[in-house]
């Protein structure tokens, strides 16, 4: 992900088409580093929400509103003086630099037009919002920044405004094929950093995808290239700059099993292995983007207690497991010293009790000789007993150890189905039904051992197929209980991934044939909320629900069938319907 030049070149065309001569309506600071302006251009509105927060710099238009302070902030109540009614003449972005600029034009105090730039820089831990008059002298900041902060450059009322240059870098969108060359090519780095180290607003998502895009190894170092792939190399880039200079952008956000990964304003060829899902404006992209980012984010924090809880217990009974497979292999000798009592007792009648070992046909393997080692001071029959004593005893940790075994590797299976379900939930209500599993199961200890269990306003997934028919996933196992038990019917259709922990996928038939395109749908879904989500094909296991049983003492979310049909699927998403 970044914010790039080229990003912001894309805001910038989409705010010259939006509030260029639109007139600033309010303004507000919701935040010690954030803006957000409401401007009225003709009949429509636009609300920009600008934040140079050092994490998470960001411009971009929305429709939601945000909480202000009650008292505005020093900053705030200046640009309300200076530039409230002021009227946008002109958005610009110098190069490809990750500055936008604002030239208001408004009435002074003697009713007089003039102008002011407010000035927006897009760059990292140093972004900042700069309020400067027409001659580029700082009126105010957002962030102040003296000599002691910085040694490039102060950010202080009357000092001049510049663009500081700590790493000179050329305009992509004016550098020569020769330039290009002597810059780019000729740099003791590897093909990508040569790219975005050298030119402005080229951020390393972009050099590897002008790099794909001239099939070259963004690792390879620069003095590698033949003259030809330099050629191609210039040629690709000066592709994407055409684009941009044009205006031909392509919004749009990379997804990885649901979850965004890149966006850009430029189509990524490099990810066309993953989902990309375009937009009709930057502004989208970026609210889209970052709201799942937050989500996704926020869920993890608040899930990350019961996470630890079921990454312990998995980790406790995982051991346990391989302890008690070993202890079990050991009980593996127990037919051998069952095989010496008996052949002991069946030859052992010429014995005198002194001997230290019996050598004798073994007639369950075709009679070849072994040699059955003896204590000298037992009798014959003494001997044998102790072998019976032994093959007993193991036999006893063999019946026990396979009970165990079996009710150790139950517990493993249910522990990663519930870490299963913490991989998709994606609102605090899901977390509810998962920490009540928890708790039910003895993993968690209710607070109040007297409270009755938790109500949950969680709901499963709700996807229609390309055919018309209803398709839920289950987001936990209680909901996987309820869909495969009480929400379907005996002749609707059942999916989960073969032999890995997911969700219960139910599509209602409502009677009808199902065509083959929804059994292949409901698969990639029932591939998609599983274990095996990152890998390419997952095979899925489909029955009638009327074919799907609950053992006897199941743990939630677990059943039996013994009649289905398979298929592999990749796994994919359709459109949710959201309730």
């Amino acid at each position: 992900m970044a914010l790039d030049g080229i990003v912001i070149s894309n805001i910038v065309a989409e705010m010259k088409e939006k509030i260029q001569n639109g007139k600033i309506s309010k303004l507000a600071q919701p935040e010690s580093d954030e803006l957000l302006i409401t401007i009225k251009n003709g009949k429509e509105q636009h609300r920009l929400l600008i934040s140079a927060g050092a994490s998470l710099p960001l411009i971009y238009f929305t429709q939601k509103n945000k909480p202000s302070p009650m008292t505005a902030p020093n900053f705030c109540m200046l640009l309300r003086k200076h530039i409230g009614n002021g009227r946008i003449v002109a958005i610009t972005q110098p190069g490809l630099e990750r500055i936008i600029m604002l030239e208001i034009e408004h009435l002074d105090e003697l009713g007089d037009r003039c102008r002011k730039l407010l000035i927006i820089e897009l760059m990292g831990k140093h972004s900042n919002i700069i309020f400067c008059n027409s001659e580029s002298i700082i009126i105010d900041s957002i962030k102040h920044v003296s000599a002691q902060m910085s040694s490039v450059r102060e950010v202080l009322p009357g000092r001049p405004y510049f663009i500081p240059k700590t790493i000179e870098k050329a305009d992509p969108l004016t550098i020569t094929e020769a330039e290009f060359n002597n810059l780019v090519l000729k740099a003791p780095v590897p093909v990508g950093k040569a790219i975005y180290n050298n030119l402005t607003g080229i951020s390393p998502l972009l050099a590897e995808e002008i790099c794909y895009l001239a099939s070259i190894d963004s690792a390879l170092p620069t003095a590698a290239l033949s003259m030809a792939e330099g050629i191609h190399l210039f040629h690709m880039f000066r592709q994407i700059t055409e684009a941009v200079k044009t205006g031909r952008y392509t919004p749009n956000i990379i997804y990885k099993a649901g979850e965004p990964v890149e966006f850009s304003s430029l189509l990524l060829s490099s990810f066309k292995d993953l989902e990309s899902q375009t937009f009709h404006s930057i502004s989208e992209v970026l609210e889209t983007y970052y709201a799942s980012k937050n989500t996704i984010t926020r869920i993890r924090q608040k899930s990350a207690d019961l996470r630890r809880i079921v990454q312990t217990a998995l980790e406790r009974n995982r051991k346990k497991y391989d302890l008690q497979l070993k202890q079990l292999k050991d009980t593996n000798k127990r037919e051998k010293y069952r095989i010496y009592g008996e052949l002991i007792n069946t030859y052992g009648y010429g014995l005198s009790g002194k001997e230290t070992s019996l050598t004798a046909p073994d007639y369950y393997h075709d009679n070849q000789e072994i040699v059955i080692p003896l204590d000298e001071t037992l009798s014959a029959q003494d001997n044998a007993k102790k072998y019976f004593e032994r093959y007993n005893k193991l036999k006893r940790t063999y019946e026990a150890l396979t009970d165990l075994i079996d009710e150790t590797k139950s517990d493993i299976d249910h522990l990663e189905s519930i870490s299963a379900s913490l991989d998709i939930a994606l609102q605090e209500e899901d977390l509810a039904q998962i920490k009540e599993e928890l708790m039910e199961s003895g993993y968690m200890k209710r607070k109040h051992p007297g409270n009755k269990k938790i109500k949950s306003k969680s709901k499963p997934f709700h996807y229609l197929s390309s055919d018309g028919f209803h398709i839920y996933v289950g987001k936990n196992n209680y909901q996987n209980d309820d869909l495969t038990f009480n929400f379907s019917s005996a002749n609707d259709w059942w999916f989960h991934a073969k032999g890995i922990p997911g969700s219960h996928v139910i599509v209602k038939s409502e009677g009808k044939e199902l065509p083959d395109r929804v059994f292949e749908e409901a698969g990639q879904l029932a591939a998609y909320y599983s274990k095996g989500r990152e890998n390419e094909k997952v095979e899925i296991d489909y029955t009638e629900r009327r074919n799907v049983k609950k053992p006897s003492g199941g743990k939630p979310g677990f059943v039996i069938y013994h009649t289905n049909y398979s298929l592999v699927a990749a796994p994919k998403l359709l459109s949710e319907i959201k309730a």
